[in-house]
């Protein structure tokens, strides 16, 4: 897209001399049209263009639901996408950081709205941006019912974009988490892709102290790089969640492992007086973070508190139905990690055995 002409013209100014092109915003929203029609799920069918969504719960099956909603961003792990040029996954990592943390208090995510604002609309980037987005409403199986794009110089630098998700899930009265926690519940744990979407001011520290670009090959992950292997999507954990609930009422909490680590997140879903005591020798932490730990000289508890470490979903279980639980994930797809239990409170909410080794 060329520079706009801003010379007056003999009727004045026009927005688009301004730097805001409407006629852009209004091609990409009939572009993304398709992408939001392959998100359609029971309760949501109409197409976007509106002032507003609308989702119908009782088209969507519920009797007697609790609405359940959350927003997030992305962070600063957009500021990888756009230097790489890379825009086609960083839309997953909004819809997960938003569904993850639905589905952690029992809900089913069913609708998604996104906010993409950039300082001059890429139609391409936005599309690509967009392309992500449906994805990972497709992985979660929620509906992407409408969005804004603001287009806005002056307050971003021409390529610098950011992003924000909100996400509205429901459960049936008496089935949210967490409830029952009590001393000696198992802890399992789901493993991560990666870094996900926390800790990336670090992640670009650490990087810019290593002296290396994002087209360098990555140090940790061979045949890829740097940029594409940090830009590995966070895992959305909804589907699998969702089947292990319904095929057993061992569940009694769920953790998602996002800013602060395990020592901020877990207790979020512990009665006073409970803590858990974790095996940190049961954790086999993807290479990256052996990476970042080692290029950083970050000590271990700092990578507990900043990063996931591996483990992005954390499970408090009935203990005489563990393995009830962990078969009901495994039929699912993942691959549990039996992590610890849930002890009366020791010094902290959250105690370590053993050491992360990377």
């Amino acid at each position: 897209m060329s520079d706009p002409d801003t010379r007056p013209t003999g009727s004045g100014l026009t927005y688009a001399q301004a730097g805001v092109d409407i006629d852009a915003g209004n091609a990409m929203v009939d572009s993304i049209k398709p992408l939001v029609r392959a998100t359609r799920r029971p309760g949501a069918d109409a197409e976007i263009g509106g002032f507003g969504g609308l989702f119908d719960l009782k088209a969507a099956g519920f009797t007697d639901p609790i609405l359940v909603a959350a927003n997030d961003g992305v962070g600063t792990k957009v500021k990888i996408a756009i230097e790489t040029g890379r825009h086609d996954t960083i839309g997953i990592d909004l819809v997960a950081m938003c569904v993850n943390d639905l589905v952690v208090q029992g809900a089913e995510p069913l609708f998604f709205l996104d906010y993409y604002a950039t300082g001059r609309l890429d139609p391409k980037a936005g599309i690509d941006i967009v392309k992500g987005i449906a994805e990972g409403c497709r992985q979660a199986g929620c509906a992407l019912i409408g969005g804004e794009t603001a287009e806005m110089p002056g307050l971003y630098a021409e390529a610098d974009y950011d992003l924000a998700g909100f996400a509205v899930g429901a459960a049936e009265r008496g089935a949210l988490l967490p409830r029952g926690v009590a001393d000696g519940d198992v802890v399992l744990g789901l493993p991560s892709s990666g870094v996900h979407s926390n800790g990336f001011s670090l992640v670009r520290r650490v990087v810019q102290h290593a002296g290396l670009g994002w087209s360098d090959p990555a140090p940790f992950d061979q045949g890829t790089t740097l940029g594409e292997a940090l830009l590995e999507p966070t895992r959305i954990y909804v589907k699998s969640l969702l089947a292990a609930l319904r095929g057993s009422d061992g569940i009694k909490a769920l953790a998602h492992i996002t800013g602060g680590g395990f020592p901020d997140n877990i207790p979020r879903v512990l009665p006073e007086g409970l803590a858990v005591e974790l095996d940190l020798d049961a954790i086999t932490p993807p290479p990256v973070f052996g990476w970042l730990a080692a290029a950083g000289s970050i000590a271990q508890a700092e990578m507990l508190r900043t990063f996931n470490c591996g483990v992005g979903m954390i499970i408090g279980v009935e203990a005489a139905k563990a393995d009830e639980v962990a078969a009901a994930l495994q039929a699912a797809g993942e691959a549990p990690i039996r992590l610890g239990n849930v002890v009366a409170e020791a010094t902290e909410r959250v105690v370590y055995k053993g050491k992360l080794t990377f």
